[in-house]
Formats: structure tokens, sequence, C-alpha cells
């Protein structure tokens, strides 16, 4: 079994949770942030594949298990204070759930009251997980 006190420090997270940042390997562009807990990281490890946790269910949550949106992980980095995980991946098809290739899709307008879509939508949310 892997020793992931050596990687990062779940003790320092909130709950047993760390945030985690999943960026493509190639463009370098930052696609979503997430949360992983110890298991979640010893699963990414063990398989490849990007597994963070959900809060709202309070589970393992397999990137693209329902999608088929997955992240091959490539290198994984952590902070200097081994706090925040960085995932450098592989990204199949959408990192959003709203059809975007990233989370990060809205910028804020100067006058900071409003916000654009200034990315296009790669897959409709629908024809990926239903009505």
């Amino acid at each position: 079994m892997t020793d992931v006190s050596a990687i990062a420090d779940f003790s320092r997270g909130t709950d047993g949770l760390l945030p985690a940042i999943a960026q493509d390997a190639d463009s370098d562009r930052v696609l979503m942030m997430a949360w992983m807990n110890e298991e979640a990281l010893r699963e990414t490890l063990a398989t490849g594949q990007a597994v963070y946790y959900s809060r709202s269910r309070k589970s393992l949550w397999r990137k693209g298990e329902t999608s088929g949106h997955r992240q091959s992980v490539r290198e994984i980095r952590v902070d200097c204070d081994r706090d925040t995980i960085l995932l450098r991946v592989h990204q199949v098809g959408a990192a959003c759930h709203e059809g975007f290739a990233s989370c990060f899709f809205r910028s804020v307008d100067p006058d900071g009251l409003s916000l654009t879509v200034a990315d296009e939508r790669l897959v409709d949310p629908k024809d990926v997980y239903g009505p």
C-alpha cells in the first residue's frame, strides 16, 4: 500500500479533505477544483484515474464514471504545505458537468457585478447525464 502521508497531509485539511486542482497536462489550463480524502488519493495512485470525494454524496466520485469524461493522471504534485493537491491530467471530454472543457468558463466583467460565458460548450449536459 502506498504511504500517502509522504505525499499529502490530510490532517491539515477540513474534515480530512484537501482541495485538488485538475490541470491539463498539455496546455496547463486549470480544468476544475474538487476535494480528495486519503482514500480518493490512494485509489487515484493505484488506478491512474482521477478519483475525488463528493461532499454532497459523501462518497468517492470516480471522474467520468457516469459521463465517460475521464481524467488520466499524468503527474501528482502537492503545494509547499502539503495541503493542496495538483493533478496534471489528460482530460477526455468535458471536465465540467455543465459541458465545458473547464469549470472556469465564466469571466468576471470589469464592473465586478456580472459574469460572461467566455468559452464554448463542448457537450449538452442533458445528452451526457439525461434530463
